[in-house]
């Protein structure tokens, strides 16, 4: 740098260009503290020793009118060459960086995605497994009462097997059909197996199976017993056979009626032999 006599008021000048330098030095002490630059009194004496060589130079300079040339320190040189280094090295620091988070911002994004085809997935699978569950129970069900009916006491007891036939017959009918027709095979000749029947026919006149119905009422009537239940059941037997245009049948089950039970019985099932009759056509 060339500098001219006339630009120097005092050596004020010199002072502030040497607090440059040292505010310079600390600076980038601070910045790269792997190498601090150790202010002991060697480097004093040497910053001292410039100052006065400065000093001496300008007032030579100032006297004899020349330029003077400030000759800058190497240490400062070698200060701005590693500050630009480090610049550069921040500079490609940064680019780093922004590469890196634009990388992060597309992996974010493609696991977001991730996820909802995952969820998405588990949702259908979900869906897939319970249809297949429920086709394996149908399946399941299907087999259970398409398989021959045997001998089979859950309880041991007959009483308590019908109870028990009665009341899954209530849950589920088709299960509840198939344990009461477990129980007039398991429990043969039996007053329990008679009530089985009779409560089988109820279930066929339900789902409006007459010709069922008929030969389950027709089981419990075998021998015409004298049941409480009887008497309505001949009733129920009639019926069927009048609901499946078997006339005859029907006014012969209502003279079995009148001949066993209508004495004993109430007037509203003979009430209703006499609608049946009418109904039948029965002489």
């Amino acid at each position: 740098m060339t500098l001219k006599p006339d630009m120097f008021r005092s050596k004020t000048f010199v002072l502030t260009a040497i607090g440059v330098v040292l505010i310079a030095g600390t600076t980038f002490a601070q910045t790269v503290p792997n190498e601090p630059i150790q202010w002991d009194k060697r480097r004093l004496e040497q910053l001292e020793r410039t100052v006065r060589r400065v000093d001496r130079a300008l007032n030579q300079a100032s006297a004899a009118g020349e330029p003077f040339i400030l000759q800058t320190d190497p240490e400062v040189l070698a200060l701005q060459g590693r500050v630009s280094t480090l610049d550069r090295r921040v500079d490609d620091v940064e680019a780093t960086l922004q590469r890196v988070n634009g990388d992060v911002e597309r992996l974010t994004f493609a696991l977001e995605e991730s996820n909802r085809d995952n969820a998405a997935l588990r949702t259908r699978l979900t869906d897939f497994e319970r249809r297949v569950k429920a086709i394996e129970d149908a399946a399941q069900a299907e087999a259970e009462l398409n398989a021959p009916i045997t001998a089979h006491s859950p309880t041991g007891d007959a009483a308590q097997d019908l109870a028990l036939a009665v009341r899954m017959a209530t849950a589920d009918p088709a299960r509840g059909g198939r344990a009461l027709e477990t129980v007039v095979v398991t429990w043969p000749d039996t007053p329990q197996a008679r009530e089985a029947n009779v409560a089988l026919g109820d279930m066929r006149v339900a789902g409006r199976d007459q010709a069922g119905a008929v030969q389950a009422y027709a089981a419990a009537l075998s021998g015409w017993p004298r049941a409480a239940w009887a008497a309505e059941t001949t009733l129920k037997l009639a019926s069927a056979l009048e609901a499946s245009d078997r006339d005859t049948q029907a006014c012969g089950a209502l003279g079995e009626f009148t001949r066993r039970y209508a004495e004993g019985t109430t007037a509203a099932l003979r009430t209703r032999a006499t609608q049946l009759k009418t109904r039948a056509g029965c002489s």
